[in-house]
């Protein structure tokens, strides 16, 4: 009777939607491959067009995804690429169209509700970008000007929230994308593009003119980014982190950081100069997943 009882109960659990917690590492090992969730024109995650992607995210998942081949004792493990949005990255990761999405996502308490997060793999200082001419400094300078922003991120909220924005009234506008919210700023339909500090220095990277921009003004976040996968599949998370902790341990993350940040890099081999930041250095020091709430700005 008892062993009735758990079987009713584990086929009530599928039917509840539990059949989600999946696991990801059976799907992996019995399909031979697995689909990774990538960014067109995120500062980790970014395409050279013809369905190639690549970036500091996209290469810590493609290591990650080498250790589980290896893990699984698989002969080849095919990857698929699927570009995802800041809109519908958590849904594709959630309804399993995606195992692994390795753009540039913030951990916060919000999302973790639906989602699971790998350790930190970079913690994001959100900032702006401004005309180099523009006489543009400092948040409160934005009052009567146009800010751009990308669809579905968090990051004009995040100003309106600064205490240095108090008072100051402003016109939002929104790109699809980010190059798309770049180019409203490149073409002067906005005065100032918020986002964080890594995309915007690829952007800037990627310019025409490099030169004619600059990354300005406060901190405005500090926000923890991570490889984000679905929840409740303790073994294929442990899979993920066990692996960028090796890639800690051995040096081969700060040798990542190095090649797409500090040196040139396609398509424009641009140095997109951004150096690894103090709260980046604690968070590979002390592996974790906590979320943005659990950092604060330095005042």
């Amino acid at each position: 009777m008892k062993k009735s009882l758990l079987v009713l109960a584990a086929a009530m659990s599928c039917a509840t939607g539990l059949v989600h917690a999946e696991d990801t590492l059976k799907k992996i090992k019995d399909s031979a491959s697995v689909t990774m969730g990538v960014r067109e024109s995120s500062g980790l995650s970014f395409t050279l067009g013809n369905g190639v992607y690549t970036g500091f995210h996209v290469e810590v998942c493609q290591k990650a995804l080498a250790d589980i081949q290896k893990q699984l004792g698989l002969a080849k493990l095919d990857i698929k690429y699927q570009p995802v949005t800041s809109q519908n990255r958590i849904p594709l990761v959630q309804n399993g169209t995606v195992d692994l999405e390795c753009g540039s996502t913030t951990n916060n308490a919000t999302r973790q509700k639906d989602v699971a997060f790998a350790i930190t793999t970079y913690v994001e200082e959100v900032r702006m970008v401004v005309k180099a001419n523009s006489g543009i400094n400092s948040i409160n300078q934005l009052n009567g000007k146009t800010v751009a922003t990308t669809t579905g991120t968090t990051s004009v909220q995040t100003l309106r929230k600064h205490e240095r924005a108090t008072g100051v009234d402003f016109k939002e506008v929104f790109g699809k994308d980010h190059a798309d919210s770049f180019l409203l700023l490149e073409s002067g339909r906005a005065d100032a593009f918020v986002m964080d500090g890594s995309i915007l220095a690829a952007n800037i990277a990627k310019a025409k003119n490099p030169a004619d921009f600059k990354i300005a003004g406060e901190v405005l976040s500090v926000e923890p980014i991570a490889i984000m996968m679905r929840k409740d599949d303790p073994a294929f998370k442990k899979a993920v982190d066990d692996s960028i902790k090796a890639m800690i341990k051995s040096g081969d993350l700060a040798k990542l950081w190095d090649k797409w940040f500090l040196q040139p890099i396609p398509p424009a081999n641009v140095k997109v100069g951004l150096a690894l930041n103090d709260n980046t250095k604690a968070a590979w020091a002390n592996p974790n997943e906590k979320p943005m709430e659990d950092y604060a700005v330095k005042k």
